[in-house]
């Protein structure tokens, strides 16, 4: 069994017969046993997202970076153009 780190913006995980993309935002996943256990902060399928609203989102997010001051502001635009990017590659899996 080991662990890693989840750097992997969006997965593919088969429930059943049927496969699903999930936007997940940060964590871990455990394997072993043949199964694999992932710990998220947060997951969004990728059939719930807005493709326009997603893609508004990080046009938003990628302003706020770039008008981004000081060390607190930087580091919370990032985090947020990372979920924004997430969540479009998502969608952008799916179809």
């Amino acid at each position: 069994m080991f662990y890693i780190m989840s750097s992997f913006p969006f997965q593919r995980i088969r429930l059943k017969d049927q496969w699903l993309t999930m936007a997940l935002m940060g964590g871990f996943a455990r394997i072993g046993s043949n199964e694999i256990t992932v710990l998220v902060n947060d997951a969004e399928k990728g059939s719930d997202i807005d493709p326009q609203e997603a893609q508004q989102t990080l046009e938003i997010a990628e302003a706020n970076l770039r008008k981004a001051e000081g060390k607190r502001q930087i580091i919370e635009a990032n985090l947020a153009l990372r979920r924004a990017r997430t969540r479009v590659e998502a969608v952008n899996a799916i179809s």
